[in-house]
């Protein structure tokens, strides 16, 4: 897999480990294009910590393990790259674009970004794209219209966030992959005592995970309290 940074993805950021809810159309979506399957652009916008991220890291392993090569930009680091960097990646097989409203109003990004798009396009077996905003391309405050135009004009998909039912579910499934159980009533204690940010969550469970196994003890109500100081 090429990454544009020294970037490391989270090894436990996959389509296993992501809870789809109401976004099964969308995860299907992603799979095709780490496949180099369906089509071939593919736009995904949601507010939040709707797990963009999430999928994009998902479908650079999925496509590592097919031996395809592919590329991960994480926009909001795009001081740590050039422009310039963009050229020739429509010879990979997937691009990952995340959050392309960090570059609004910088031209020069706008301009390559725009580049790389008509490129993967024209190129015989070019790049799948994905690009993952948090809204729609005409409120990104992109200047190009060009640019805003092509967003617009592949596939679009609108990612919803997780009610609070849903991130219990996907609590419950990231502590099963690691192969312990967490109830009910100790999950629904952290959505009310914690961030309601996934990632947040997410931390706190392998906080807890670990610490579980160190004392030998299940995960319960008063054991939380103890070890995050609640």
């Amino acid at each position: 897999m090429q990454l544009p940074l020294a970037v490391q993805l989270p090894d436990d950021e996959t389509f296993v480990s992501f809870y789809p809810s109401d976004n099964a159309q969308v995860v299907a979506a992603v799979k095709g294009a780490a496949r180099a399957e369906g089509k071939r652009v593919l736009y995904l916008w949601g507010k939040g910590m709707s797990g963009r991220s999430h999928l994009l890291h998902a479908a650079c392993a999925l496509a590592a393990e097919r031996g395809a090569p592919a590329a991960y930009l994480p926009l909001k680091a795009r001081d740590q790259m050039a422009p310039a960097m963009l050229e020739g990646m429509e010879k990979l097989a997937l691009v990952c674009i995340d959050d392309v409203g960090a570059i609004a109003g910088d031209a020069a990004w706008e301009r390559q970004i725009f580049d790389l798009y008509n490129r993967a396009l024209e190129t015989r077996d070019g790049a799948h794209l994905i690009i993952t905003a948090q809204a729609p391309p005409q409120q990104l405050g992109i200047v190009l219209p060009d640019l805003i135009s092509r967003l617009d004009w592949g596939v679009t998909y609108q990612l919803h966030p997780l009610d609070d039912e849903g991130k219990l579910a996907a609590l419950q499934l990231r502590a099963g992959l690691r192969g312990f159980t967490l109830p009910d009533d100790v999950g629904r204690f952290l959505l009310n005592r914690l961030s309601r940010e996934m990632r947040a969550l997410f931390d706190a469970l392998d906080l807890l995970d670990k610490a579980s196994i160190a004392a030998q003890r299940k995960l319960t109500i008063p054991f939380v309290k103890q070890t995050l100081d609640l």
